[in-house]
């Protein structure tokens, strides 16, 4: 069994911190292993999950981070391109079993009840749908590159 790639952004240092929690307890509970990534924002975590899938290192991918609305478009633009590259690495030649844990929140408040296990715990729904891919990617003898 090869471990699960947690790949995050830590562009709210706390919040990320509450993301990894989640997620390393729900894999840890699944008997699986983790290591991690850390990357400059959403957006470069497609691309890190992209290069780790061609290595074969692993066998699930949980994506973290979280992008808060601001004054912008800037944050539509990454919470949609992100979002859009896991899945199309997900539904790809790549046959990636991801999660994704990145928030997209309208403010700080909100991205602390949904990154907090007591409360959201996101990153461990986002570990848990890593899993389960996983386990469907399995069900249909489907390796990944």
């Amino acid at each position: 069994m090869k471990p699960i790639l947690l790949v995050v952004a830590p562009y709210y240092h706390d919040i990320s911190e509450m993301l990894i929690g989640g997620a390393t307890s729900a894999i840890y509970a699944a008997a699986h292993t983790a290591e991690m990534l850390s990357v400059p924002g959403a957006l470069e975590i497609p691309g890190a999950i992209a290069m780790a899938a061609k290595s074969g290192h692993y066998d699930a991918y949980v994506a973290l981070g979280c992008v808060i609305r601001g004054e912008t478009s800037h944050y539509d633009t990454v919470a949609s391109e992100s979002a859009h590259a896991l899945q199309l690495l997900a539904i790809g030649h790549h046959h990636a079993a991801i999660g994704n844990g990145i928030l997209t929140c309208e403010n700080m408040e909100q991205a602390r009840v949904r990154s907090d296990v007591a409360q959201g715990n996101k990153g461990g729904e986002a570990a848990k749908a890593a899993l389960r891919m996983l386990q469907i990617r399995q069900l249909f003898g489907l390796e990944h590159s």
